[in-house]
């Protein structure tokens, strides 16, 4: 099943090593997924997050506040 991703963050230190992890996780693994970065504020409160990055799959905030392992990234994109 295709998992849409999305990175909820202004593009500082920890959101860009977000996309890094997640960008390697879904190449490592051949995952079926897109990527999406959300940059604009307004985008961002939609989703209900105070603290950046956020990591969204399908609509749900699976982790905010901070950058999750490779492992981590996997195992909630195989739920």
């Amino acid at each position: 099943m295709h998992k849409v991703i999305k990175i909820l963050g202004t593009g500082c230190s920890k959101c860009q090593a977000m996309t890094v992890v997640v960008n390697e996780v879904i190449s490592e693994n051949k995952l079926d997924a897109s990527l999406e970065k959300v940059e604009d504020l307004m985008e961002i409160m939609k989703f209900d997050v105070m603290t950046t990055p956020a990591l969204v799959i399908n609509d749900v905030v699976s982790v905010k506040g901070r950058v999750p392992s490779k492992n981590e990234v996997l195992a909630l994109l195989n739920d």
